[in-house]
C-alpha cells in the first residue's frame, strides 16, 4: 500500500497494491496497522456508507462538528468520482484550501479525509458507487454543509455540465458564514 500526503498534508491518497490475473483482481482495501503507521493516526471506524449516484451528481461539502466529527476513508467501487477535501479548521495555515483527486474502479485509489475537513464528490462517469468508512456515527444535529460553489474556495469540480444537487447542498452557507472548527 502506498500512501501519499497531498497539498493538505493531513489528507492522504491511498494506493493499494492490486493483484490481477485472468480471474479478476484482489486488493486489501484497509489495513489498520499499515494505515496507522503511514498516516500517523489509528482510526476506529464506526460506520460504512454506500451511495449510488449518476453523472453530474454532486454531494457535499459535508462535515460534522465535534464531539462527533468524522474522518472518512472514501473509494469508488464502480464508476468514477472527483473527490474533494476542504480544510475548515480556522486555526490551520491551510484554512479554506482544497485538494481533489479522481477515484475510480480502475485505479482503486482511496482518499483519507480526517476530521476538520469538509468532504464532497462529483460523479464524472455515467454511474458511480461510492463506499466510505467514517470514524463516528452520523449525528444529524451536528451535520453541516458548505456551499459547493463558494467563490472563496473556488473548487474545479471537473463536471461537464451543471451539477445535480439536493436543496441542502444548493443552499448551504458560504465558508465565511458556516459553523466551523477552531
Amino acid at each position: 500500500m502506498k500512501i501519499t500526503r497531498l497539498d493538505l498534508p493531513e489528507v492522504c491518497l491511498i494506493e493499494p497494491r492490486v493483484f490481477s490475473d485472468d480471474r479478476g483482481f484482489f486488493f486489501e482495501s484497509f489495513n489498520r496497522t499499515v494505515f496507522a503507521e503511514m498516516v500517523g493516526t489509528d482510526p476506529t471506524f464506526a460506520q460504512d456508507n454506500h451511495s449510488r449516484s449518476y453523472r453530474r451528481v454532486l454531494r457535499g461539502l459535508h462535515y460534522q462538528l465535534p464531539p462527533k466529527a468524522q474522518g472518512k476513508l472514501v473509494r469508488a467501487a464502480s464508476g468514477a468520482i472527483f473527490d474533494v477535501a476542504v480544510d475548515i479548521r480556522r486555526s490551520s495555515p491551510t484554512f479554506g484550501r482544497w485538494v481533489g483527486v479522481e477515484l475510480n474502479d480502475q485505479n482503486h485509489h482511496q482518499l483519507w479525509v480526517p476530521p476538520g475537513f469538509a468532504h464532497g464528490f462529483a460523479v464524472i462517469s455515467d454511474v458511480a458507487e461510492v463506499l466510505y468508512k467514517t470514524t463516528d456515527f452520523y449525528a444529524p444535529g451536528l451535520a453541516r454543509a458548505i456551499r459547493w460553489d463558494d467563490p472563496a474556495i473556488a473548487i474545479d469540480w471537473h463536471l461537464d455540465g451543471d451539477p445535480l444537487l439536493v436543496e441542502r447542498d444548493a443552499t448551504a452557507p458560504l465558508l465565511a458564514d458556516a459553523e466551523l472548527f477552531d
